[in-house]
C-alpha cells in the first residue's frame, strides 16, 4: 500500500521567490546526509537546503556571463561539492568557501555530460562524447584527452551504481530516433553497447534504474503512456558488437477511462512506481498529477492534483518526492507497504490513526477542504466514500445540531454570518482535546482567510490569534494568513507569527519590518500588541530630551578612545535616546524584537533590505544600538523579559543592515552621530576584553593557588600582580 503524505514548500522559484531561479531547475542532488539536497539552477547558483527545516545553509554563484552547465553534486567521501561550468570548467569546494572564484579549479580537455556521486566511490565524470573518468584519475591530468565513442549520439540519461566495490555506470542515447545503451564496467575497462528495442510510433521520455543480483533493470516511460521494462545482465559477455534488448509491458498508465501523460517518474520500491504526469479524460480537461501505482496488480493507488502546474520534473530522495508546482519547490513525503491485493484495491482497513495531518491545505478550495477532513478522519476506506460532492454535503447538513463538526463548521464559515461563524469558532475552541490538532486549525484557518479575500468585511481577528496560539502551525501550512494580515495591518497577529512560525520566507520577514518601521506612532498606541519583551528593559519616558553626558562604559570613558581618525563630533551635546532612552516606542520596539526572532538566511534576506527607505534603516539601526549597549550592560549579555532579543540576534541583524545601507548611512548627516557612537562602544568593548585577555593567566594562577592553600577560619593574603 501506498500513500501521499505531507505536503510544504521547500523555498520560491520565481524572481521573487527565497532563491531566484527564474529559468527553473537543472536538476536536483542528495546533500551530504539525508536531510540535505542540493539545488541547481539553469543558470548561474546552487544552493544547499535542509530539508526538515525548509531553510537554505549554503548559496554559490559563479561570475556573470558563466553558467553551471551540469548539476551540482556532494563528493560523499570528502564533503566537498563539484560543479562544471560552461562545460570545461571544473570547481570543487567545500561548505565554508564563500567566493568561488577562489576556489579549486581546473579546466578540461572535453566537454562534460554529468557528475556522479556514489555513497562509497570516487566521483564519476561522464563526457559528452561518451568517455568517463573516475575524480582522482582525471584530477591528476586535467588535460588528458578523452576518448569520444558517440560523436554522433546525443546522451540522454545516465546513473552510475555501486556492485560490490566496482562502479557501473549506464547512460543512452539517441540518433536519428534509434536509442542505444551504453554499460561502462570500471574494473575490467569494458563498455558495453546495446540497441534499444524500437516501439512502434513511440519514443522513450524517461529512464530510470536500479541493480539487484548482477542484474540491472532499467524502466522506461514511453510516450504511448506506457513503462516497459528492461533487464540487463552484468555478466553478459557476447561477441555480438550490438546486441539488441528486448522489452516487457510493466504499467499502463490508464485507469476507468482515464489516461496518465507521463513526463517523468521514479522507483519506491520493487511493488510501487511514482509518475509526474497530465491525468486526461475524454471530453474533459488535462489536469497535472503526481501518482502512485502498483506494477504488481496493475493499480492507481493514490493521486494529487497539481492546479498550478509543474515543470515536469520528478526527484525522489528519502521517502520525499521533490517537485515544482506553479512557482514554488514542493516536497511531499509518502509511505509504501507491503503490496498486498487488499491494499492495491483499496479495502485495506487503516489500523492507523487519522492522517488529516498529511494534507496540504493550501492547495485545497473550501468544499475539498470538508471532503478530505471527512475521508481521513474515517478509519476504513469503504465503497460508499465514493459519493458525489452534493451527497458529502447533504450527510454533513444532517449531522445532529447539537455536535459541530470540523466539516460543518468549513462550510459555514463558507456562507454563513459573521455572528454564526464566531461562535462556532467559539465551541471549537472551546474543545479540551482536538483529534489532529495541527491539522483541524490548518484547514479552519485556510477556510477563513479565503473567506476573508472574498469578503473584506470579514475579518475575524481574535479568532485568527487563539488559533496560531492554540496549534504548533508553520507558514507553509497557512502561506496566505500573513499575507493577509499585512493587508490589514494586524500587528498583533504579525507578532505571534513571527514569533511561532519556523519557515518564514525573508520576502514576509521583511515585508514586516518595513511595515513595523512606517506605522505612525498614533497608530501603534492603539494597537494591541505583546509587550513581554520590553517591559523589563525599555525606558518609555520621552526620547527627545538633550543632556550633556560623559558615558562610561565597560569601565572605559569612550571619548578618551577617540584617535586622529575620528571626525570633530567630540564632546558634543549627545541626545539622550542614543544610549539612555529607547528611540521607539515600547509598540513598536516588541514588534522588531519579533523579527529579530524571525529565523532567515543573509543570503536571501540582504536583497530585500537594501530597499528598505534610508530613514527606516537609521531608526533601525538606533534601536538595535540601543539594544546592544542595554545586553553589554548586564555581565551575561543577557537582556530580561520573555522571548527577549539575544545578542547574537542583536549583531547579526547590525551587521547585516550596515552591510546593506553602509554606503547611504555614510552620507546621511542624521547617521553620523549614530555610527560614530556605534564605533566608539565597539572599540571600548574590543580594549576591555583585551585587557581582560592580559590577566587571564593571573586569575587562572589564582585560581591554582587557592586550591593548593587550605585557609583557615580568618586569614588576610596579599597577592601581587606582575
Amino acid at each position: 500500500m501506498a500513500a501521499l503524505c505531507e505536503a510544504f514548500t521547500l523555498c520560491g522559484l520565481g524572481p521573487s521567490g527565497a532563491v531566484g531561479l527564474g529559468a527553473g531547475v537543472l536538476a536536483l542532488e542528495p546533500g551530504p546526509d539525508s536531510d540535505h539536497v542540493l539545488l541547481t539552477d539553469r543558470g548561474r547558483t546552487a544552493t544547499l537546503f535542509k530539508v526538515s527545516d525548509q531553510k537554505p545553509l549554503g548559496c554559490w554563484s559563479v561570475k556573470h556571463g558563466q553558467m553551471i552547465t551540469c548539476p551540482v553534486v556532494c563528493n560523499f567521501e570528502t564533503h566537498e561539492y563539484i560543479a562544471v561550468h560552461d562545460d570545461k570548467v571544473l570547481r570543487i569546494w567545500k561548505d565554508e568557501d564563500v567566493n568561488l572564484d577562489k576556489v579549486f579549479k581546473a579546466t578540461l580537455s572535453a566537454d562534460v555530460y554529468r557528475i556522479h556521486s556514489l555513497p562509497h566511490g570516487e566521483p564519476l565524470v561522464l563526457f559528452k562524447g561518451g568517455g568517463v573518468r573516475t575524480l582522482d584519475v582525471l584530477l591528476e591530468a586535467p588535460q588528458q584527452e578523452i576518448e569520444n565513442f558517440i560523436s554522433d549520439e546525443v546522451i540522454k540519461w545516465s546513473e552510475a551504481f555501486l556492485e560490490g566495490q566496482e562502479p557501473i555506470l549506464i547512460f543512452a542515447t539517441e540518433k536519428d530516433g534509434d536509442y542505444f545503451i551504453y554499460l561502462q564496467k570500471f574494473k575490467l575497462n569494458i563498455l558495453q553497447k546495446y540497441k534499444l528495442e524500437q516501439q512502434e510510433s513511440s519514443n522513450p521520455l524517461s529512464f530510470t534504474a536500479y541493480i539487484k543480483n548482477q542484474i540491472i533493470t532499467l524502466l522506461c516511460l514511453y510516450s504511448n503512456d506506457s513503462i516497459y521494462k528492461v533487464l540487463i545482465p552484468l555478466q553478459q559477455h557476447s561477441e555480438e558488437e550490438e546486441q539488441i534488448l528486448s522489452k516487457s509491458l510493466l504499467l499502463k498508465l490508464s485507469v476507468s477511462g482515464s489516461v496518465l501523460k507521463g513526463t517523468s517518474f521514479a522507483v519506491l520500491d520493487k511493488d510501487h512506481v511514482a509518475v509526474l504526469g497530465s491525468l486526461t479524460a475524454f471530453g474533459e480537461e488535462s489536469k497535472e498529477c503526481l501518482t502512485i501505482w502498483n506494477t504488481k496488480f496493475q493499480t492507481l493507488q493514490t493521486s494529487k492534483e497539481l492546479p498550478l502546474g509543474t515543470s515536469g520534473q520528478l526527484w525522489c530522495y528519502g521517502e520525499k518526492f521533490f517537485f515544482t508546482h506553479g512557482k514554488v519547490l514542493t516536497v511531499n513525503l509518502y509511505k509504501c507497504e507491503t503490496s498486498s491485493l487488499a491494499a492495491a484495491v483499496g479495502k485495506l482497513k487503516d489500523s492507523q490513526t487519522s492522517d488529516a495531518s498529511f494534507l496540504n491545505w493550501n492547495t485545497l478550495n473550501d468544499e475539498e477542504l470538508v471532503v478530505s477532513l471527512q475521508s481521513q478522519q474515517s478509519v476504513t476506506l469503504k465503497s460508499e466514500s465514493k459519493m458525489t460532492l452534493r451527497s458529502k454535503r447533504s450527510s454533513v447538513a444532517k449531522a445532529p445540531s447539537d455536535t459541530l463538526t470540523v466539516g460543518q463548521l468549513l462550510l459555514d464559515i463558507k456562507d454563513s454570518s459573521s455572528a454564526a461563524v464566531e461562535e462556532e469558532l467559539k465551541q471549537l475552541l472551546s474543545k479540551a482535546q482536538m483529534p489532529d490538532v495541527q491539522a483541524t486549525i490548518g484547514c479552519v484557518i485556510t477556510a477563513l482567510i479565503n473567506r476573508c479575500k472574498t469578503d473584506p468585511m470579514f475579518y475575524p481577528q481574535n479568532f485568527l490569534i487563539q488559533l496560531v496560539q492554540k496549534g504548533e502551525l508553520s507558514y507553509s501550512l497557512c502561506p496566505d494568513l500573513m499575507a493577509v494580515a499585512l493587508e490589514k495591518k494586524d500587528m498583533h497577529l504579525l507578532q505571534i507569527c513571527l514569533q511561532r512560525f519556523p519557515d518564514i520566507p525573508e520576502e514576509i520577514t521583511y515585508a514586516c519590518l518595513k511595515l513595523f518601521l512606517s506605522i505612525s506612532d498614533d497608530c501603534l498606541e492603539r494597537t494591541d500588541v505583546n509587550l513581554d519583551s520590553v517591559l523589563c528593559y525599555i525606558d518609555i519616558e520621552s526620547n527627545n530630551k538633550e543632556v550633556k553626558t560623559e558615558i562610561v562604559e565597560n569601565g572605559f570613558n569612550t571619548e578618551l578612545e577617540e584617535d586622529s581618525c575620528d571626525t570633530t563630533f567630540t564632546k558634543e551635546t549627545l541626545l539622550k535616546n542614543d544610549v539612555e532612552f529607547c528611540p521607539v516606542g515600547p509598540q513598536r520596539a516588541a514588534l522588531l524584537n519579533a523579527v529579530l526572532h524571525s529565523a532567515y538566511s543573509e543570503t536571501f534576506l540582504l536583497p530585500h533590505l537594501k530597499d528598505l527607505p534610508a530613514q527606516q534603516a537609521v531608526l533601525f539601526l538606533r534601536y538595535l544600538h540601543y539594544l546592544y549597549v542595554k545586553s553589554s550592560e548586564k555581565i551575561n549579555t543577557t537582556l530580561p523579559g520573555v522571548l527577549s532579543p539575544t545578542i547574537n540576534q542583536i549583531m547579526d541583524w547590525m551587521c547585516l543592515l550596515l552591510d546593506a545601507h553602509f554606503t547611504v548611512m555614510v552620507m546621511l548627516p542624521e547617521a553620523k552621530g549614530l555610527l560614530s557612537n556605534l564605533h566608539k562602544f565597539v572599540r571600548a568593548q574590543v580594549r576591555f576584553y583585551s585587557e581582560l585577555n592580559k590577566i587571564e593567566g593571573s586569575l587562572q594562577e589564582l585560581q591554582r593557588l587557592k586550591r593548593q592553600k587550605d585557609s583557615q577560619a580568618y586569614s588576610i593574603e596579599v597577592l601581587e600582580l606582575i
